[in-house]
């Protein structure tokens, strides 16, 4: 064949092409005519032959005109030709599979209108090349969180069943925008600085307490005036807090699903430790255990010092009212796969460079820096992530030769995964920036 096999198996029919003459009436038995949009195609039967389960297929075993019009919107007896009112754009892919068997994705092709053409055609989504069914299962993914959250934005705004007409549901519409949508009015934008306000101060707050002298006193088991108002302030917050952590609980319609968000789940391992800690200093006070001397004593006060390090937590908080900061959880969550790439390259990469270090310096330089390969693997992490410490320095030409190969991998590795996460990155803050949109117009 002078047009090759791929034009044998389907073809395109231009407009100005004469069917009745350039197919002969024996010709028709073997072929049909597709049109798809008002686009032809000429396709042997023995091309559907591969795909019975298609919907192309099926039209073979069609005998009668009702099971034909069940499967294609309308059919010319004259030329055998078969009607399909779709999209002649996305057909396009379809009929590249029934040529090839490849199934392609095409990059201006919605991945929704792309898995509907799929369901009509009845071709799985199993036949997509690899490189093209990541792309897919990802575009669905983040259809899916789209969709969530849409669902979850129209239930909460739909009115229930008389409740919402009753002074009580109106209360807890006014209070669910106040707590949940800054943009609704006055009172929401008046909470949410009053919540970025907090936690500004409570940032403040636990630096000003990790000053020497107060950490002195805590020590010593005294307490100034500047502690007991650091204290005071830090009440004061958790209490407001609280107490927004008590408004979002009453307005959540579904407690199970509020208790299982991140953000609440910060909220309260933020929270809890302030109340702990007062629980163990009332306990703690004036009580000893007769035979384990000060040891019980030390333990407490290391976990009262951890409990209130976790009141760093409260800057996550700002999540709520940032969109920047919801992008970036966001686009942490859909790149696990790309943050694991990055951490197997930056492993592998240590993992040789480590070791080929620490025998040349020890061999040429007998360096008394890199005693053990364990401290080249923290000079090999430093070196190819940072710009290094300076704390560890190889001395021979060859150990400086590896150095500079590891700060050149390390930027290369770096910089691998980049494109990947920015692009999706950009999608995660259009996509938040237009739902946000979506919001304020409602």
């Amino acid at each position: 064949s002078l047009k090759g096999v791929f034009y044998q198996r389907a073809r395109l029919i231009h407009p100005e092409e004469d069917l009745l003459k350039g197919i002969h009436s024996d010709d028709r038995k073997h072929h049909i005519i597709i049109n798809v949009g008002g686009i032809k195609y000429l396709l042997p039967w023995t091309t559907l032959d591969e795909f019975p389960l298609t919907r192309l297929g099926q039209l073979k075993f069609c005998n009668n005109f009702d099971d034909i019009l069940n499967i294609c919107d309308d059919y010319d007896v004259t030329c055998n030709e078969f009607f399909f009112d779709r999209n002649p754009g996305a057909f396009r892919t379809i009929l590249t599979f029934l040529r090839v068997g490849k199934l392609r994705l095409l990059r201006e092709m919605c991945a929704l209108s792309f898995q509907e053409e799929l369901l009509y055609w009845g071709i799985e989504e199993d036949n997509l090349d690899w490189c093209c069914k990541r792309r897919y299962l990802q575009k669905m993914e983040e259809l899916t969180e789209i969709n969530e959250r849409e669902d979850d934005l129209l239930e909460n705004e739909t009115p229930g069943e008389t409740v919402e007409e009753t002074k009580f549901g109106l209360c807890m519409k006014k209070l669910q925008d106040m707590v949940e949508r800054p943009q609704s009015g006055l009172p929401g934008k008046v909470f949410a600085c009053l919540s970025v306000l907090f936690v500004t101060i409570t940032a403040v707050n636990l630096s000003i307490s990790t000053m020497p002298d107060l950490r002195e006193e805590e020590e010593r088991g005294e307490c100034s005036q500047m502690c007991y108002n650091i204290f005071i302030v830090e009440s004061v917050c958790v209490a407001w807090f609280s107490l927004e952590f008590l408004l979002r609980f009453i307005q959540a319609k579904s407690k199970f699903a509020f208790l299982r968000r991140p953000l609440t789940l910060i909220d309260i391992i933020a929270i809890l430790p302030y109340y702990i800690t007062l629980l163990v200093d009332t306990t703690s006070v004036g009580y000893k255990k007769p035979s384990s001397g000060s040891i019980y004593l030390d333990k407490v006060g290391l976990v009262l010092r951890i409990l209130r390090a976790l009141r760093i937590l409260y800057v996550m908080r700002l999540a709520r009212h940032s969109l920047g900061l919801q992008t970036l959880g966001l686009t942490a969550r859909r790149c696990t796969r790309e943050f694991g790439l990055l951490l197997l390259f930056l492993c592998v990469a240590i993992a040789l460079f480590a070791p080929l270090l620490y025998v040349i310096e020890n061999e040429m330089a007998d360096s008394q820096e890199f005693t053990s390969i364990p401290a080249c693997y923290w000079w090999a992490v430093i070196t190819m992530t940072t710009v290094g410490y300076g704390d560890m320095v190889p001395r021979s030409i060859p150990g400086q030769v590896v150095a500079l190969s590891s700060i050149l991998s390390g930027i290369l590795l770096m910089a691998f995964p980049v494109t990947s996460i920015f692009h999706t990155f950009s999608r995660s803050y259009i996509e938040l920036k237009q739902e946000q949109e979506r919001i304020m117009y409602r």
